[in-house]
């Protein structure tokens, strides 16, 4: 029983007419489109200059003041309490382990992110050990063995996001706490050990979490212009602020093709499928879901690159510099498809916690709340939210891949080289849509 690795709720949940839905949300992409070819003819994102400065002592409490070291103690003290029930716990679905790794870590990050920007750099527990390691060695969190090559980029990251999506879709035993202490293990040995020879830049080019939080934090109201300064903008100038980097696509494809294969490994077709088939089932989970990452994946590189580049861009770096344009479908698909799971399984999370031996304690003043269920009671607004959240994605990445397009390519492909993005996007919105409403 998988009660924390899937979202709650399916089709039945959702009373929208399939069709409807699917020719609206393709509508939308369209009109969308047709607006921004007649109304935004220059481009008007700017991340690396845009913004309003924030007052000097916010800046001063996030950049190495008391908010930092707050939020870097609350991180390492939260993890030394999760990890006290990962090991001294029973092995019981009542164990809050599960509802801190698969809930509050995985699917809460991304609104934590909407709101604060990069908030898991700023509590994440082995950049605090590195650092506490560092210091007792008498060095810098920064120094390293090694310089980390550029081509590097993303790509440990990208596996990262990859191998967790697997253990927690793919992997039977996903809900026994010796299987997630073994994945944290290794997570905490892949990142100390890699920033003991490449420094702190590693946690940015491998931490899983921390790259899907930055990513999701370049939609928040808070980024940095060129020369660092700390500032207040919009989201989606914000989003111009993601640079392309190897490895960029990879974890995006990831992240939008294993939620779409969550979604996909639950419908009747692939049951049959599986049930049917002589082969194991983890070997065509693991199968389903790369080939689902790696769509998404070939289907956004070819379509970039199906224009004229610029003189002084290569035609294979294109993805890259229209990578960004994904991240808000990236929020748009874990809204739709984790929405009830994080407020419902999330509460029950929080009241979990107070009780981390399951012996009837309340050490946080939580176990005596009573979760609301009210959004499941609810069905027409959640089916508008989730569908909303799908479309509204899929639109912001139109707008933000037609800015990108005013920016980079040559005037006389401004128009024509967006199509078949703006014919890929489409697809991943019908795609989307169709196993939102009928799995």
């Amino acid at each position: 029983m998988r009660v924390f690795t899937h979202g709650i709720g399916g089709s039945q949940d959702l009373p929208i007419s399939l069709p409807f839905a699917l020719a609206g949300g393709a509508a939308a992409l369209a009109v969308s489109f047709i607006v921004l070819v007649m109304a935004w003819r220059t481009p008007r994102f700017d991340a690396a200059n845009q913004g309003r400065p924030l007052p000097r002592a916010v800046v001063a409490a996030v950049d190495g003041g008391w908010l930092s070291q707050l939020l870097r103690a609350f991180g390492l003290v939260f993890t030394a309490y999760v990890g006290w029930a990962a090991f001294a716990g029973p092995d019981t679905l009542a164990n809050p382990t599960f509802g801190v790794v698969y809930v509050l870590l995985w699917v809460g990050i991304v609104p934590a992110s909407l709101l604060l920007g990069p908030v898991f750099r700023a509590v994440s527990p082995v950049r605090t050990v590195h650092r506490l390691l560092s210091r007792v060695t008498g060095g810098r969190p920064e120094d390293s063995i090694l310089r980390l090559p550029s081509w590097v980029g993303l790509w440990p990251a990208a596996l990262g996001l990859l191998a967790f999506t697997w253990l927690e879709l793919v992997f039977p035993e996903a809900n026994y706490l010796s299987s997630v202490r073994l994945w944290f293990a290794g997570y905490a040995v892949v990142l100390l050990v890699g920033a003991a020879v490449f420094g702190d830049r590693w946690f940015a080019a491998a931490d899983p979490f921390e790259v899907l939080s930055t990513l999701v934090g370049h939609l928040s109201p808070f980024g940095r212009t060129s020369d660092g300064t700390l500032v207040i903008r919009s989201p989606l100038r914000n989003l111009d602020g993601i640079e392309p980097q190897p490895g960029l696509v990879a974890a995006v494809s990831v992240l939008v093709g294993s939620t779409a294969f969550d979604s996909f490994s639950d419908s009747l077709a692939w049951v049959r499928y599986t049930q049917a088939s002589t082969l194991p089932g983890v070997p065509l989970d693991t199968a389903g879901l790369v080939s689902f990452s790696v769509l998404v994946g070939v289907l956004f590189a070819a379509a970039t690159m199906a224009t004229a580049p610029p003189p002084h861009l290569p035609r294979r770096q294109l993805p890259g510099h229209f990578a960004h344009s994904l991240v808000p479908i990236v929020v748009g698909y874990l809204t739709a498809h984790y929405l009830t799971y994080l407020v419902e399984v999330g509460q029950q999370t929080l009241v979990r916690l107070s009780d981390p031996m399951v012996n009837g304690s309340n050490l946080l003043g939580t176990a005596d709340l009573q979760p609301s269920y009210w959004l499941s009671l609810h069905p027409t607004l959640l089916a508008s939210l989730k569908v909303g959240a799908i479309v509204g994605g899929h639109v912001l990445g139109v707008i933000a891949a037609h800015d990108r397009a005013m920016q980079l390519l040559p005037r006389r492909s401004q128009l024509t080289g967006q199509l078949p993005l703006l014919v890929v996007m489409v697809g991943y919105t019908v795609s989307g849509l169709y196993l939102l409403l009928t799995v």
